[in-house]
């Protein structure tokens, strides 16, 4: 090469548009908000599928959007989605153990194909005993995080998002918020922990699947450099 030309610099591969994203805390942002528009579609869907068995009922003047359903129950969903989904990964990265059971798409679309079937069972199926109703929903919750999770760490987070959400659920009932037809468990049904305990392990893959993809993304992209 003559003295004085200079290399014209190479042309960057681009990869998908989040590997254009070098900031963290932009990849958490957007992880957050994936996990929230899938929160609110899952629970626009199952709530609607709650309210047509009439196992939930809301106030008449509530009941404004196109799912008949509260305004507010899909943005509350999302947003407790994307805190489930952002906080399974980085307990993982807290604890030193990170998720490497079935970490792929097509494990985590049957997760939560599995979810939908136990909340529409939940809604569909009518059983003589709650109690026994309960148990089985429990055991099915229990096959879910065995059969997609099995870490410690994922149990012990939908333990304690089951507890939670229990509770404040029972709160929004005391305060006529809206009620649970024939309630056996003080205001709500028996079976609502084991919905929760199960939605909770679902969005955890969800979210745990996507920050490994942002992982890989990125290091596809310093490997490019």
């Amino acid at each position: 090469m003559a003295e004085g030309e200079t290399e014209s610099p190479r042309p960057k591969k681009c990869g998908p548009y989040i590997s254009s994203v070098t900031s963290q805390s932009v990849n958490v942002v957007i992880r957050g908000v994936v996990l929230f528009f899938i929160g609110v579609f899952l629970a626009l869907v199952l709530n609607l599928l709650q309210i047509q068995r009439n196992v939930t009922l809301f106030p008449p003047d509530v009941i404004t959007s196109i799912f008949s359903s509260a305004w507010w129950v899909p943005p509350c969903c999302g947003t407790a989605s994307a805190v489930i989904g952002l906080l399974y990964p980085c307990i993982d990265r807290h604890l030193g153990e990170p998720h490497k059971f079935k970490r792929e798409w097509s494990s985590v679309m049957r997760c939560v194909a599995v979810f939908v079937g136990i909340n529409h069972a939940s809604a569909k199926v009518d059983f003589d005993n709650n109690f026994q109703f309960s148990l089985t929903l429990a055991a099915l919750s229990v096959g879910l995080w065995w059969t997609f999770d099995r870490s410690r760490s994922g149990f012990g987070l939908g333990v304690g998002i089951a507890f939670l959400a229990t509770v404040v659920t029972q709160l929004l009932v005391y305060n006529g918020v809206y009620q649970y037809t024939s309630p056996d468990f003080l205001y709500v049904r028996s079976w609502l922990p084991c919905i929760f305990f199960a939605g909770g392990i679902t969005m955890g893959n969800i979210g745990r699947q996507l920050a490994m993809y942002e992982c890989k993304v990125i290091a596809e992209k310093s490997h490019q450099e």
